[in-house]
């Protein structure tokens, strides 16, 4: 289950809300004129989307990740930065893959001191960008043991849907 599969196949109903927002996400996202636009929608239904407990949008600026943007049930790292070899969104980006991490404790690519203060204990990264990663998709959960490919692939299809409005308002610039 990846990418080419249709918004409805994501989701075990055809008649889910969900689909229906990702569905009205992707028809903003295609008229997006900025990237601030692109943020501002992923901020507002990621976290529908996914059922998470909090979302980020990462960007990289040269060797840093940027969270500039979240929605989570308590505060987690909206405007800092960090180095890209020091967290999971640097490493989704340099790596142009996405982590799936069930479990914060249990991973070496995580910064458990930064995340000990959080009330983050699982999480999918996904990296967004056509011509390499620009930026990452970050989405949290407080008590999910177990992260399903289903899930995997609702967060894989936003950060690419976002890659396509990003490389696009890009073009026009």
């Amino acid at each position: 289950m990846g990418i080419g599969v249709s918004h409805q196949e994501l989701f075990e109903f055809k008649d889910d809300l969900r689909a229906k927002l990702l569905d009205m996400a992707g028809m903003r996202l295609a008229q997006a004129k900025t990237r601030d636009q692109i943020i501002e929608i992923v901020r507002g239904m990621a976290r529908g989307v996914t059922l998470a407990d909090g979302v980020t949008f990462v960007l990289r600026e040269q060797t840093l990740c940027h969270y500039v943007e979240e929605d989570a049930i308590r505060p987690l790292w909206k405007g800092q930065k960090f180095p890209m070899t020091s967290c999971i969104s640097g490493w989704a980006m340099m790596n142009n893959q996405t982590a799936i991490v069930p479990d914060i404790f249990a991973d070496p690519r995580i910064p458990h001191d930064v995340y000990r203060k959080t009330f983050v204990k699982s999480l999918v990264m996904a990296p967004v960008g056509l011509d390499g990663p620009v930026a990452a998709i970050g989405v949290y959960w407080r008590d999910k043991s177990e992260i399903s490919p289903r899930e995997v692939a609702i967060v894989e299809r936003i950060a690419a849907m976002v890659g396509d409005a990003l490389h696009r308002t890009r073009q026009a610039a």
